[in-house]
Formats: structure tokens, C-alpha cells, sequence
């Protein structure tokens, strides 16, 4: 969808203040320079449509922001300004007016700012009253001082008709062109400042991996002497005890794969990986570090062949997924229920994660997973990584309310082929 250029409130203001210049120029060239200008004024018709028009252009003007930052809304002003400059026209000498290009204006202001079939529609329009004009014009003046002029006024059509042709074609698609590649640069700049702050959360990450490693290593050597005390005395519970240390080393193995993560990422490392190995891997992993997660399967048919890029970040991303949605369907029904499936489509592989929570407000769809937002529960920043993450294999995250309630996370991610698939 194309963003207005006076999307912005200012731009807004300059658009309405030419407005009003337009009808400033309309009463001095109607008041003050009608004569100099050789205009054929029909005072009684133009008073009332000056009355009208200043009216029409305080209502506007007072409802300025709403209504010109918004595509229809700007149509509908630029719809009616092409009335109000046709009928003064009309009414102050029709085609032998020498002001008649600026109907180009509206058609102009359309071309840059609104999709190109609107520019069409005023061209449409103000070709078409001018033709009227050229018809209407008096016999009397098509000849002066005994030269005839219709080959004049024929002339200044056929320049109208070509300027509003550049105008609707052009012009238009120019701008047109203009705006995709600032939608475009506006998208990476997005995207780079997301990558920055991915990269200062990968860094304060490593940081603390480093300053986690003494502590963990020295509650590692102290549960290996509780194992003995309690060989010897029987003092305490063996059992207890075991699951500290079975706790130690899975704090161990989530660290040195924290490392093995940040360095994949800052060295770039990326391998092909068989899609079966990957959610076999995610399953086990899954049973692992978030065994209370009551998880329903529905995976559709995996060739053997298909294989998807992957790092280091691929599986904690999903595991981050699972995570939220187990969280956000516990705190509705008291399970922590997801579901989760996996299907082709296309040169692609979807997974799509639901829970069974509340959903999310409209108003954070669009910017979680992009950027931090704050919330009662944190500030979204397992949904950014997990994104950055996504984005660098070349896929994406899309986050949407289920039909049926809870929030679905749509993970795309390119599906490729082993070589010995394509003999």
C-alpha cells in the first residue's frame, strides 16, 4: 500500500496553506487584475462560488490533519478543488482565460502524493471541462483584431492535454518509484537498526556467559563435594542432590551452547541441514529444557531430501516461541498447551506455533518481534532475537490472532534440496 506524501502533519499544513493561496490568487486576479489579464467575468455566478469555496476551504483547513493524511481524504479535496478551479474558470472567460493550466495543479499534487489512477480521474475531468470550454467559447472572440484564434486555442488544448499526459504518466510513476525505494530504505534502515540491537544484546550475552562461567564451575566443584559428604555421613538426600547436579550440567550445556551460538553468529556460520534432523533435534531439546510443556504435533509428510539453512540460533529461536505460547496459554487455562506444525509451501518451510492465551492487542502486532515493547511481561526481547535470528537464514516471523483465539507464529524459512535429490 502506498504511505500519502502528506502523511505527516506538517507536510499536511503546507498543502492546506497552498490551497488557500490558490483562492488568495482566485479574488485578486477576479478583484484586482481582471482587466490587466483581459478576464470575462460573470460577477453574480463567481461571487456565489468564491462564498462557497471559502467556506468549503475554512472547513477543510480546520480539519486539515485528519483529512489530508489520509489517501481518500486527500482524493476527495483535490476532487473538489478541480470543481472549484473549473468553475472559476468558466465564469471568468472559460478557455480564453489565460490562467487554464492551473487546472494542472490538482492533477500535479495528485501524481506525487496518491496512487496513479487518481491523477487519471482529475486529468479525465479537467480534459474534459476544458473541451467544453473550447466549445462554448463565442464566436466574437474567435476573432480579434480580424486574425482568428481558434487554431490559438486549439493550440493551448492540445499543450494541456500533453501536460496533464506527463503528469498522469510520468510524473507519476516517478513518484510512484520515489516512494517504493523510500519504503525500501526505510525497511533496511529497520532492519540495520534491529541487527545493531541485536548485536549489542549478542555481545552483552557473551559478557555474561564469561562471567557466568566461574561461578558455575565453583557450584560445580562444591555439589561434587556435597556427592561425597553425603557417600560418607548419609546426611542428606541422595536423590535431592542428584537433581542438583543433573540442574548444574544442563546450566552447562545451555552456556556452552550460548557460546557455540555468539560465536556462529559473529563468525557468519551457516550449514544446510536435513529438516527431519532439525525438528528431531528441536524435539529432544524441547523434552529437555521444557519437559512441562504439553505439546501437540502436527506435522505434515517430510521427504528425506528437503534440508533448511541453519546456525547456531535456529532451535533456541523456536524453543523461545514455544516458550511465550506455553506461558500465555497457562495464564488463560492453566496448561501449558501448544501446538505446532510443520508443512511446505512452495520453496519454503512453515512452522506455525499457537497457544491458546489471549491473543495480542492489535496495536503490538505489528511491532513485536521488531523492535523492544514494553509490556507486563517484559519488553519483547525473545521475539527479537528469535526474528533476527529468522531474518538471517533468509526467513521471517509473522505473529496473528488465531481464528479460534490464542496468537499463531508463522516461522518461513527457505526450503532447499540435497544434491542427490536433484539426480
Amino acid at each position: 500500500m502506498n504511505i500519502p506524501f502528506f502523511a505527516l502533519s506538517s507536510s499536511a499544513d503546507q498543502l492546506a496553506w497552498l490551497r488557500v493561496l490558490g483562492l488568495i490568487l482566485k479574488l485578486c486576479l477576479t478583484f484586482m487584475a481582471a482587466e490587466t489579464f483581459g478576464l470575462s467575468l460573470q460577477l453574480e455566478p463567481l461571487n456565489y462560488a468564491l462564498v462557497l469555496e471559502g467556506l468549503y476551504l475554512a472547513t477543510t483547513f480546520k480539519l486539515r490533519k485528519p483529512l489530508l493524511q489520509q489517501e481518500s481524504g486527500l482524493f476527495i479535496a483535490l476532487f473538489l478543488d478541480t470543481l472549484f478551479w473549473i468553475t472559476w474558470l468558466y465564469f471568468s472567460g472559460g478557455a480564453t482565460n489565460a490562467f487554464i493550466s492551473l487546472l494542472l495543479i490538482p492533477i500535479a499534487l495528485a501524481a506525487v502524493t496518491l496512487p496513479i489512477w487518481s491523477a487519471w480521474v482529475l486529468a479525465t475531468i479537467s480534459v474534459l471541462a476544458y473541451s467544453l470550454m473550447i466549445f462554448t467559447v463565442p464566436d466574437s472572440q474567435m476573432q480579434m483584431h480580424g486574425m482568428d484564434m481558434s487554431s490559438h486555442y486549439l493550440g493551448m488544448w492540445f499543450n494541456f492535454v500533453i501536460s496533464a499526459l506527463v503528469m498522469t504518466s510520468s510524473v507519476a510513476l516517478i513518484a510512484r518509484r520515489m516512494r517504493k525505494q523510500d519504503a525500501e530504505l526505510a525497511q533496511v534502515r529497520e532492519s540495520q537498526l534491529r541487527q545493531e540491537q541485536l548485536l549489542a544484546l549478542g555481545t552483552a550475552s557473551a559478557q555474561m556467559a564469561h562471567q557466568l562461567a566461574t561461578p558455575l564451575f565453583s557450584m560445580r566443584l562444591l555439589v561434587d563435594e556435597v556427592i561425597e559428604l553425603t557417600d560418607a555421613k548419609q546426611r542428606l538426600d541422595k536423590g535431592l542432590v542428584n537433581q542438583m547436579q543433573q540442574a548444574m550440567l544442563r546450566s552447562e550445556d545451555a552456556l556452552n551452547e550460548l557460546r557455540a551460538a555468539t560465536e556462529a553468529i559473529r563468525d557468519g556460520r551457516v550449514q544446510e541441514e536435513v529438516l527431519e534432523a532439525v525438528l528431531d533435534s528441536f524435539r529432544k531439546k524441547l523434552q529437555l529444557f521444557l519437559p512441562q510443556i504439553n505439546m501437540e504435533y502436527q506435522v505434515a509428510a517430510i521427504a528425506p531430501e528437503w534440508t533448511i539453512e541453519t546456525d547456531a540460533s535456529l532451535i533456541p529461536s523456536l524453543l523461545a516461541l514455544v516458550d511465550n505460547g506455553a506461558e500465555a496459554s497457562f495464564a488463560k487455562t492453566g496448561e501449558y498447551k501448544v501446538q505446532f506444525a510443520i508443512a511446505a509451501k512452495g520453496d519454503n518451510v512453515q512452522f506455525l506455533i499457537r497457544d491458546f492465551g489471549d491473543g495480542i492487542a492489535s496495536e503490538k502486532l505489528a511491532e513485536l518481534g521488531h523492535r523492544l515493547v514494553k509490556s507486563d511481561k517484559g519488553m519483547g526481547m525473545a521475539l527479537m532475537l528469535s526474528h533476527g535470528s529468522f531474518e538471517r537464514l533468509g526467513g521471517n516471523l509473522l505473529l496473528s490472532n488465531h481464528s479460534d483465539g490464542g496468537t499463531l507464529a508463522q516461522v518461513t524459512l527457505p526450503l532447499t534440496l540435497t544434491p542427490s535429490s536433484s539426480l
